[in-house]
């Protein structure tokens, strides 16, 4: 049970941050400030849940995707159809190569860190790299750089940062400060990070947005649709929903109401703006009400693409409200016990056909002197054991402590994609690893 309480605690602050990550620092589509960031994920092993991978890099140009990888596709890949037809295709074969490097470093400092931390190998823990720029752009097309952001993050604590205008690192705890004397101890790495964060990072901003820039020109209107559904807290009420999808930019105004009066925030659950994945942005609202007062509220959406707001009408549907209550019950019922008796009916079955159990005299089951089933998502000896592919050959090579690649391999974003070489790869590789 701390087992999985400690693992939902990460993954809660991974959740966090991500969100953060996309919707935390939305910057205009036109003019204004711009931002440019690179986000890797890396988990200490692999766990089961769609989406959720062991490594993840993103690319994000303001608060759209500009490609993705993760260790199950093993490929860096376009997430806008114009950097797919801008970008050569050897761009990508580099990133990639890049990419499954990165992957295998991430997979040896985790383990350092851990060891660094005396934390246990069984539990769940995350480490993430994030490093950009942020532009100001005028009216007539001049740039500005505003700042740079070179940062290390341990189970959704910072970890280590980098300050831009020293030169230098900044270890806000004690286990990062051997990290940060590597590093200091070596000039040539930190005058790269701080020429990286201000002229290249800088310069691949300049050119994403050139070849995005009629994409990020446009805006979509949120299309809005009200309804309820029986509550599943309180059978007796309705939860109503609003909900406003396909719209850019992500700056949206919902508001539920009763009787035209906005409802406190406080007695709204609210999902919070969130991608759609082609670029546009969706949110959604709702609370529970008395059923008889459905008639009263309503639900108004504001967007800089509207010309008026959009106010749902008290005219609202309820989804699943056709079938009368006692009919509804009846059914219910009597549809819960035929699965529930075809359900417990099919295990017999299996488990009288393969030997687990067999008929006693008097209809009864006896055990057939087998270790009984299990699940292996609460049995840990049922499930299989979990191996990382690749850490062995990765740990064989030599690694500075956290971050070393980033000195001297920023992949797609980096000199290494646009074909110079930094010089420092050599000196970076033979520092020793961390302890």
């Amino acid at each position: 049970m701390m087992k999985m309480m400690k693992m939902m605690k990460v993954m809660k602050m991974m959740a966090t941050l991500s969100v953060f990550l996309v919707l935390g620092a939305l910057a205009p589509a036109l003019g204004g400030r711009h931002q440019l960031f690179y986000t890797y994920t890396a988990l200490s092993k692999p766990i089961e849940r769609p989406g959720i991978y062991e490594f993840t890099a993103l690319g994000m140009l303001d608060d759209r995707e500009l490609d993705y990888y993760t260790s199950k596709t093993q490929a860096k890949v376009p997430k806008q159809h114009w950097m797919r037809e801008k970008m050569p295709q050897d761009y990508w074969e580099k990133g990639t190569q890049s990419r499954k490097s990165k992957e295998q470093w991430f997979k040896v400092n985790v383990d350092i860190l851990m060891d660094r931390m005396g934390h246990n190998k069984t539990d769940l823990h995350v480490l993430q790299w994030r490093h950009g720029c942020e532009i100001d752009e005028d009216t007539d097309g001049n740039i500005k750089f505003l700042s740079g952001v070179d940062e290390y993050s341990y189970d959704g604590t910072e970890f280590l940062s980098f300050d831009e205008k020293n030169s230098r690192w900044i270890a806000p705890v004690q286990a990062a400060e051997p990290t940060k004397r590597k590093w200091d101890d070596v000039p040539i790495l930190n005058q790269y990070t701080k020429g990286y964060l201000e002229k290249e990072c800088v310069d691949w901003l300049k050119k994403f947005m050139g070849y995005g820039k009629e994409e990020l020109k446009k805006h979509s209107p949120p299309d809005v649709h009200l309804f309820a559904k029986k509550s599943v807290t309180d059978p007796s009420k309705l939860t109503l929903t609003c909900l406003a999808t396909g719209f850019y930019p992500p700056d949206i105004e919902m508001r539920l109401r009763k009787l035209r009066t906005s409802l406190p925030e406080h007695l709204v659950t609210s999902s919070g703006v969130r991608p759609n994945g082609d670029g546009t942005y969706q949110l959604r609202k709702s609370v529970d009400i008395v059923e008889d007062d459905k008639a009263l509220y309503d639900c108004y959406v504001n967007h800089e693409t509207l010309r008026a707001p959009i106010i749902h009408s008290p005219d609202i549907q309820c989804l699943d409200c056709t079938v009368p209550k006692l009919l509804g019950s009846i059914i219910g019922v009597v549809v819960g016990v035929l699965i529930t008796l075809a359900v417990v009916g099919g295990i017999i079955c299996f488990l009288v056909k393969t030997g687990r159990i067999r008929l006693g005299r008097n209809g009864g089951f006896k055990a057939n002197g087998k270790r009984p089933l299990s699940d292996p998502a609460t049995d840990p000896a049922a499930a299989p054991a979990s191996v990382s592919a690749g850490v062995s050959a990765a740990a064989s090579e030599e690694h500075i402590d956290i971050g070393s690649e980033s000195k001297d391999a920023k992949d797609s974003d980096s000199a290494c994609d646009s074909g110079r070489v930094t010089g420092n790869a050599s000196s970076a590789s033979s520092q020793e690893k961390i302890d």
